[in-house]
């Protein structure tokens, strides 16, 4: 089981992510591409909590 500390690194990139995301369709076409990446990539951490047990965020 993570610990505490691994959880809140997990938890704070996720929110990251979005957050970039979020500015990804605000700004320019150039990095749509990177930050849908990133997007996924916060899904599949989340995804990964909730099946493990965890809160999700």
């Amino acid at each position: 089981m993570a610990s505490y500390g691994e959880a809140k690194m997990l938890e704070t990139i996720a929110i990251i992510l979005i957050i970039l995301w979020l500015l990804g369709l605000v700004s320019s076409y150039t990095l749509g591409g990177f930050i849908h990446v990133l997007l996924v990539i916060a899904i599949i951490v989340i995804v990964v909590r909730v099946i493990q047990g965890r809160p999700p965020v």
